[in-house]
């Protein structure tokens, strides 16, 4: 199992900390962001650290080096600021045929549950698991994406940033996939929004075309940077 670390984006809403570096090394904590998504790749005891950069690509590189507590780390540069899947996309040949985790590099977690998530699905024998957890206030779930599952944990609908969220499970940025994943991606539809092909889009084609997909508590407590208030509620964490 290797892990998937994407952290390529500027992060435009919170420009003001992120014009001059990428908005993965911003300190929370007294550390960078990116730093915890790292911990949570060697805690779950991957072999290797595939980490796709982009912008302000050499402060990463030259922070985090070849090695990360003594897990390899290799690079992927995103030339393009295209989106999450087509960041995947950029770490195909990397990833070299292996299932891997995915971490998001801008993503702060309470309590991560990342290597019991990869026994859990070596263990069920599915196509992907989507890192969840429940929240009382829907309202946070209208910043990442909603689903319909059954009592057993299996997904069969995946809602990007839903208006009217389904019910108290909100997605995270951590999944764990077969490396057919990427068969996928060629057939994601583009957000009419955003105008890039988003992650609950990409598992949904695996859904539609039969593979079983289910969801795994995977924290306590959840935020993803993108603007101010997610930096401060993820302060808030830490306290």
């Amino acid at each position: 199992m290797k892990a998937l670390v994407l952290a390529g984006g500027r992060g435009n809403r919170i420009n003001e900390l992120s014009s001059a570096r990428n908005k993965c090394m911003i300190s929370i904590g007294g550390r960078p962001v990116l730093d915890y998504a790292l911990e949570r790749a060697v805690s779950a005891e991957v072999v290797e650290i595939v980490l796709v950069v982009g912008y302000k690509a050499e402060e990463i590189i030259n922070t985090v080096g070849n090695k990360y507590k003594d897990t390899p780390v290799k690079y992927v540069i995103q030339w393009e600021q295209k989106g999450l899947v087509h960041a995947m996309e950029c770490a195909k040949d990397t990833i070299a045929g292996s299932d891997f985790i995915l971490f998001l590099g801008d993503e702060l977690m309470v309590n991560p549950r990342h290597r019991q998530m990869i026994e859990e699905f070596n263990q069920a024998g599915v196509f992907a698991l989507c890192g969840v957890l429940w929240v009382e206030d829907t309202e946070l779930i209208k910043r990442t994406y909603t689903m319909i599952k059954d009592e057993s944990g299996r997904i069969y609908r995946l809602v990007e940033k839903p208006r009217n969220p389904l019910n108290n499970f909100m997605g995270t940025g951590s999944c764990v996939f077969k490396n057919e994943i990427f068969d996928y991606a060629a057939v994601t539809p583009i957000h009419h929004q955003r105008k890039e092909k988003e992650l609950p889009d990409l598992i949904q084609c695996a859904i539609d075309d039969g593979k079983t997909v289910k969801s795994f508590v995977v924290c306590d407590k959840y935020a993803n940077i993108n603007s101010f208030i997610d930096l401060s509620e993820a302060e808030g964490f830490l306290k």
